[in-house]
């Protein structure tokens, strides 16, 4: 789990995880440069904390998934809030699908006017999966809500690209799983998000040109009917 200057939604998420019914074997929360209170919230619930200065959310994603020490890793944010049962059906979700080097899921939206909440959350997410799918040639993951096998990650970490704070850092490392291997996605697996991007115009913006980079930094090796290619053969 990534974290800056987010203390007390740090400290809401940390409370959930320990309700969860499957317990976690370990926490890990990355600091990525805090001025807050954010790694003594994280030391006070019991999670190891790793410190990164700068690179932004991908090197501080690849930190903690570098750190963590068990088979499978679960990741989301800060500001996230888990269902007690999230890592019960992560496990299950591996359980039933031994193929699957990754799983993820879905949404829905904690915060903001609840009228709104389910269509753009439906909107928002359905955007993201739908185009990105295209372009990738298989389901991506969604940062606030997956989980990978270590060997997975460990097959990649020395390709995503950790030192560009500009990347999106679960669409590249979704590219560097690659069509060759399967990640699926898991209904039910639902976790709870803010929705704070998008209140933010020229933040939301900043998101759509970040996923663009994440595709075509990769580009020409990696365009979009080159990796359909491959899926096809697989």
């Amino acid at each position: 789990m990534p974290v800056k200057d987010d203390g007390e939604l740090l400290r809401r998420c940390l409370g959930a995880l320990a309700q969860q019914r499957r317990r976690p074997d370990e926490i890990v929360v990355v600091d990525n440069g805090s001025s807050d209170h954010s790694a003594q919230v994280a030391r006070d619930a019991g999670a190891r904390v790793v410190f990164v200065d700068g690179g932004g959310i991908p090197a501080a994603s690849a930190a903690g998934y570098d750190a963590a020490s068990y088979d499978v890793i679960a990741r989301l944010d800060a500001d996230c809030l888990p269902g007690p049962a999230w890592l019960e059906r992560v496990a299950a979700a591996f359980a039933a699908h031994p193929d699957a080097v990754a799983v993820t899921g879905g949404a829905h939206f904690i915060d903001g006017p609840k009228r709104l909440r389910q269509p753009l959350a439906a909107f928002y997410l359905g955007a993201y999966f739908g185009t990105v799918y295209l372009a990738l040639a298989h389901i991506p993951l969604f940062g606030s809500n997956f989980a990978l096998r270590r060997d997975a990650w460990e097959s990649v970490s020395g390709a995503v690209h950790r030192g560009d704070a500009f990347v999106h850092d679960d669409m590249d490392l979704s590219l560097h799983l690659g069509p060759e291997r399967r990640i699926r996605y898991v209904r039910g697996l639902g976790m709870g998000i803010s929705m704070r991007p998008l209140f933010d115009a020229s933040g939301f913006a900043t998101r759509i040109r970040r996923g663009f980079h994440s595709l075509t930094i990769h580009w020409p090796h990696e365009f979009p009917w080159l990796r359909w290619a491959r899926r096809l053969r697989r």
